[in-house]
């Protein structure tokens, strides 16, 4: 794969595997960058490359604005990324906030190109068309000191971090930035399923409620629920990276065989 303009910006990838069968393209949560999916490439074998996406306003890409919406940012992932996904097959993976974007390149990418990830993974989040992503306070438009106690209150953010103001003032604009895309993002149920991918949900068992289950509504492929230990970043616990990576290559392995 010939890295074409703006590849290097969108995708970091540690560990290249030119020779790979799939590519696992990562969608950060709110407020994250690349670095954490990014080495995961040492995690998975020769068959699987992972692709990190570096979003707008944050790492190297800091002095560039914040998208405006969903669809601005998803105009980009698909436009940089459409020859590379052309190219062989992959699969998604989102974690909260990248939950929601994953599914939503995947839907322009079916709608548009005809093209469909062999499996979505999402993480952390209810369904998009679910009652329970609404709430009647948008939590972007809180003061930083309101913002900051809701935080602590999910206690998905750890207590250090939010009592270190420096690192707070660089994280708390692209964090406010990706809700306020997630809390305008408004997708109704469908009449019928959009995809036809296997889709897989992860969740912390100590995280917040969140409706797995209506992700169901979206595909007519395979569906199941994964519950690991822990609350909102479960996923940064070794054993329950190490857990996530062996459910991501299964599934991977599976829709090989049902694809060859």
């Amino acid at each position: 794969m010939i890295w074409m303009d703006g590849m290097d910006k969108l995708v970091n990838c540690f560990h290249r595997r030119p020779d790979a069968i799939t590519r696992l393209i990562c969608f950060p949560w709110a407020g994250g960058g690349s670095l954490f999916n990014a080495q995961w490439g040492r995690l998975f074998d020769d068959s699987v490359e992972v692709y990190s996406l570096r979003l707008p306003g944050r790492e190297s890409r800091s002095r560039e604005p914040f998208p405006h919406s969903l669809d601005q940012l998803v105009d980009e992932i698909t436009d940089v990324l459409l020859p590379l996904l052309r190219e062989k097959r992959f699969a998604f993976f989102g974690h909260s906030f990248g939950s929601l974007s994953s599914f939503a390149t995947a839907i322009r990418l079916k709608e548009n190109y005809g093209l469909e990830p062999i499996h979505l993974f999402v993480s952390g989040a209810s369904a998009p068309h679910s009652p329970l992503r609404y709430s009647p306070q948008k939590r972007s438009e809180l003061s930083d000191e309101e913002f900051l106690k809701w935080m602590a209150s999910t206690q998905g953010t750890p207590p250090e971090l939010l009592q270190n103001k420096e690192a707070m003032q660089l994280f708390l604009p692209q964090l406010k930035a990706d809700l306020k895309l997630a809390e305008n993002f408004v997708y109704d149920k469908p009449p019928a399923p959009v995809l036809s991918c296997g889709l897989t949900c992860f969740d912390g068992t100590e995280d917040v409620p969140h409706d797995l289950a209506a992700w169901k509504d979206l595909t007519s492929g395979d569906f199941s629920i994964h519950m690991l230990p822990g609350g909102h970043f479960y996923l940064k616990d070794s054993t329950n990276e190490k857990s996530l990576v062996q459910y991501i290559s299964r599934y991977i392995d599976a829709a090989e065989i049902d694809y060859f």
